[in-house]
Parts: C-alpha cells; sequence; structure tokens
C-alpha cells in the first residue's frame, strides 16, 4: 500500500466545486434525518431533570457528508442537533436550520494513493415537518414528513448529485495521461427507515438507507447504488458518537467510464489494457465510518459544537484490479476531517 501524501487542492478545482456547490443549492433541496437526544447520564440521579429532557423530546438531525463528491459515505456521523419546545399542539417536528464547515483529507478520486486537503460543510433544514440536506455534492429532500416525538420514520424522496471524479488535476501521470473526465449529473432517489429506542436507550438510533443515481448527463451513462447500516447515540447531554458500513455498487458504464483502459489510453499512459470493470454491475467499493460531535454550549442541542470523524474505504473486485488502482493507486482509501457546525 502505497502511503497517502497530503497536498494543498489546486485553485481551479476548488473554484470550479464552489461554483458547482453554489448553482445547485440554489436549484435542488435535500434530505436529512433525525433522532432524539439523551440526557446525560449524571443527571439521570436527578428525577425533575431527566423527566424535563425527556417531556420535550429534543430531535437531532443526523448525519450529512462533505462537500465535495468522492464517494464518501453520506454517513460519517456529523450529528449536530436542535431543541424542540413545549407546544403540545404541533403536529410536526420542529423547523430548523443547520449549518457547518471544515476541512477534511481525501483521495484525490477514488483509487488515488496520494490525498488532498479540501473545505468541507453542509446546510439542512427542516420545515413544516419536511427535512433537506447537503450530503457532500448531493441534494436531497424527504417527501415523507416527520412527526414530532415519533419512534419510527420513513423516508423516501429525491436526489441530485454532481460528479466530480477527476474532473480537475488528477496529480498521477499515468493517469492524468488518461485525460480528464467531465462532471456528471446524476438523478435518483434515497429512502429508508430509523428506529429510535433499539438497544442502549430510548434515544439510540438504527437506520438503514439507500440511495440510487442514474446518470443523465450522457457522460457515464449508467448507475450507483449505495445501501447503508448506520447506527448512532448520544453518550450525554455533550457528547454523540455514530458509526455506519456501506457498499457502493456500480454498473457497467461506471467502470468503463472510470476504470477500463483502452488501447489508446494505454498508449498514452503505459498502463496495460482493461476491460473488465465495465463488463458486469459490480460491488467495487466498501466503507465504514465513524464520527461525532462535542458541545461547546454544554447541550447538543443548540448552539456550535466540534465535529471529527474518519471512514475507511476498500476498493474491491474488478475496480481494485483495474491500473488504474492496482498499478498507479491504492486500494486503500482514507478520508478525515473535522469541523464546527452551528444550530438554530
Amino acid at each position: 500500500m502505497h502511503r497517502p501524501v497530503v497536498r494543498l487542492a489546486p485553485s481551479r478545482p476548488a473554484a470550479s466545486l464552489f461554483l458547482a456547490l453554489g448553482a445547485a443549492l440554489l436549484a435542488f433541496p435535500a434530505q436529512a434525518d433525525e433522532m432524539a437526544l439523551a440526557p446525560d447520564p449524571g443527571a439521570l440521579d436527578n428525577i425533575s431533570l431527566a423527566d424535563e429532557i425527556i417531556a420535550k423530546r429534543p430531535i437531532a438531525p443526523a448525519p450529512a457528508a462533505y462537500m465535495q463528491d468522492r464517494d464518501i459515505d453520506q454517513d460519517i456521523l456529523f450529528p449536530p442537533t436542535n431543541p424542540d419546545d413545549d407546544d403540545p399542539d404541533r403536529k410536526w417536528a420542529r423547523d430548523y436550520f443547520a449549518i457547518a464547515g471544515g476541512v477534511l483529507t481525501s483521495p484525490r478520486y477514488n483509487g488515488a494513493d496520494d490525498n488532498v486537503v479540501l473545505p468541507g460543510g453542509y446546510l439542512r433544514g427542516r420545515i413544516s415537518g419536511f427535512s433537506f440536506s447537503t450530503r457532500g455534492t448531493n441534494f436531497q429532500v424527504d417527501l415523507i414528513r416527520q412527526r414530532r416525538g415519533q419512534r419510527i420514520d420513513w423516508k423516501l424522496g429525491p436526489v441530485v448529485n454532481l460528479r466530480s471524479d477527476r474532473t480537475g488535476r488528477i496529480g498521477d501521470p499515468q493517469v492524468e495521461a488518461l485525460g480528464e473526465k467531465k462532471v456528471a449529473v446524476e438523478l435518483g432517489l434515497t429512502g429508508g427507515v430509523t428506529m429510535t429506542g433499539v438497544f442502549t436507550s430510548k434515544y439510540d438510533q438504527l437506520g438503514l438507507r439507500f440511495i440510487v443515481l442514474a446518470d443523465i448527463s450522457g457522460r457515464h451513462s449508467s448507475w450507483v447504488a449505495s445501501p447503508t447500516i448506520e447506527y448512532s447515540t448520544p453518550l450525554s447531554k455533550r457528547a454523540y458518537i455514530g458509526m455506519s458500513v456501506s457498499v457502493n455498487v456500480y454498473g457497467k458504464g461506471f467502470g468503463a467510464y472510470y476504470f477500463d483502459v483502452d488501447p489508446l489510453g494505454s498508449a498514452a499512459s503505459g498502463l496495460p489494457v482493461y476491460e473488465r470493470a465495465g463488463r458486469k454491475a459490480t460491488a467495487g467499493k466498501y466503507t465504514i465510518g465513524v464520527a461525532g460531535a462535542y458541545s461547546l454550549s454544554g447541550d447538543l442541542r443548540k448552539g456550535f459544537a466540534l465535529l471529527t470523524g474518519v471512514q475507511y474505504g476498500r476498493m474491491a473486485s474488478r475496480f481494485a484490479a483495474s491500473p488504474i488502482v492496482a498499478i498507479a493507486g491504492d486500494k486503500d482509501q482514507w478520508i478525515a476531517g473535522a469541523g464546527v457546525a452551528y444550530q438554530f
């Protein structure tokens, strides 16, 4: 395994990324998961405080991803929380808005053996029970309204994604000789179910989520499907941790566009001809992520929180055997980041 070398991201790809994100943000809403917040374990001895916390049923938005699309598992969990209110007549979960910013280190592209440093962040919120969020460079909306205090939450809605893999400076001379790719616009659905109060308390959460995307721009002319299992739990009123495991399944066109090497590309790059990635749909990458939040205000339900997370990804099957990964890159893909969130 090549040891990742962290380099500063060049200005042109970063500028293009932010322009694309800004345009998409104005055009598309997104989905956000919700979960309940447990009281501080030390406060459970204080019955009045515990009762007050339970009565308020604070709801917290769940995981979000970074502002880029290098196949980050959507739930490297960065979960700041928002307070609920005491209105007994309110039918839908409380309206909120959240914003976060930070930095991350990520592979230059899927299968790369060196990392770049990038800015990251998210925007998300809920209005009248409808949740929306950014997740990397995809934008989602949940069309199933969130009811106040519900324990089983079904989710379904549209998602749009901008895939910019290998569209900027690639770094590796052999892969760069294959030529830059164009930004792919993908449209699809996201959905799943989340259950609250499963193992450790009334407030931990287990979820099953999926996302299916199809290219509508004619770049790879294929599809990507990503089922994910996630678990998260508050450790106290100040601290929160979450974990997720997922697999990315790629269609034939995706493999051919990003991981195959044709004879012309082989002559230009020195990499051997490779045509197996585009033969059939393949589970091409597995990921596991863990992240957490720590409140600066003393209560995760409001104000500022510190965020951190790490994700390990492993290229697999025909994708791992591609010369772009096996010779010029690396099967092991590490992503890490940290930031600050504010919610109101």
